[in-house]
């Protein structure tokens, strides 16, 4: 009987053949052809705005010239990367954008978790609705804005924040002129309009964690820090690590119309980041071949960062990209 089964086994191995996985794939595609269509446009943005433009990465490595076009202009290797790591800013540029970013990592990144750990202790409906908004506003207002309260509200002679330093006794403070202040006012502006854009993520993580869990954890009679470290914050670790290995990945990427505008002759020892001197050097100098030079160097280093700090969180809690 023994022998029967297995060769009863083996026969029906034998009539029904294994479904090959490119066949399998395009029946779930003609299955969802609806939900794949969906694929279209994001993907024609990616491989047209993102993909595309890396064509012309190659003038990193050439005297560019638009006349002459990228295939025309002459082979220089990698003379404008010699040219940037030997010239007398090139420290200068790294220490503050790698200072703007590695502050913005200790401050900025956990004040929306610690937001989103705040709402959701909150019972009140109305008040954690209130709350909600008023952190969620400062979002939609224009960074031209935003930099022009900062000018109005710090100014020595007029600023809010001057005539409250005068009236107890402080001298007035050009706080956008001097270059110490210009990386606290950067990162707590920065704070203050994104902190609540942020923390949606995390209060949606949050409102997915099973309600039953704080329920046994206050039968026991765990405190509310107590469930908050112990149910609340495990619950939403893997989301904060992807944000978080997100975050890395864009290390070298601080953006430059903030900076932009907040900098100025006084204040450029501490604002001049790689981004603004990209800005000045390749669109203000026509410099177009030197600036993508120093663009794909930023962009090798947050690829190399993007990749590590995916390997350490995979080790580490088993929570990564891929």
């Amino acid at each position: 009987m023994g022998l029967r089964t297995e060769r009863a086994q083996k026969g029906a191995k034998k009539i029904a053949p294994a479904i090959k996985p490119k066949k399998r794939l395009w029946k779930q595609i003609i299955k969802r052809y609806d939900l794949y269509l969906m694929l279209i446009l994001p993907l024609a943005w990616y491989i047209i705005f993102q993909y595309g433009p890396m064509y012309g990465l190659q003038i990193a490595f050439k005297d560019y010239l638009p006349l002459n076009g990228f295939w025309g202009s002459r082979w220089v290797g990698f003379e404008y990367f010699h040219r940037f790591f030997s010239s007398y800013y090139f420290w200068r540029l790294i220490k503050n954008t790698v200072l703007i970013k590695l502050i913005s990592l200790i401050f900025a990144f956990p004040i929306p978790i610690l937001l989103a750990l705040l709402v959701n202790e909150i019972k009140n409906n109305r008040y954690k609705k209130f709350l909600q908004n008023v952190t969620y506003i400062p979002h939609f207002i224009s960074v031209v804005v935003i930099v022009g309260m900062l000018n109005l509200f710090l100014d020595p002679e007029s600023g809010l924040i001057n005539i409250i330093l005068e009236h107890i006794g402080i001298h007035p403070v050009a706080f956008m002129e001097k270059a110490s202040w210009f990386k606290p006012l950067f990162i707590s502006s920065n704070i203050w309009t994104n902190m609540g854009w942020q923390s949606i993520i995390y209060i949606a993580a949050l409102s997915g964690i099973d309600p039953q869990l704080y329920e046994a954890a206050r039968v026991d009679g765990a405190s509310r820090l107590r469930r908050i470290w112990h149910i609340s914050i495990p619950g939403i670790l893997p989301t904060i690590i992807i944000l978080l290995i997100l975050d890395i990945g864009h290390f070298m990427d601080i953006g430059f119309e903030k900076i932009l505008l907040m900098q100025n002759d006084l204040n450029m020892a501490s604002s001049d980041v790689i981004a603004t001197f990209n800005y000045r050097t390749g669109i203000l100098n026509g410099e177009y071949s030197y600036t993508t030079a120093i663009g794909l160097f930023d962009a090798i280093i947050n690829f190399a960062l993007l990749i590590l700090i995916n390997q350490i969180a995979r080790k580490k809690t088993s929570t990564s990209l891929w």
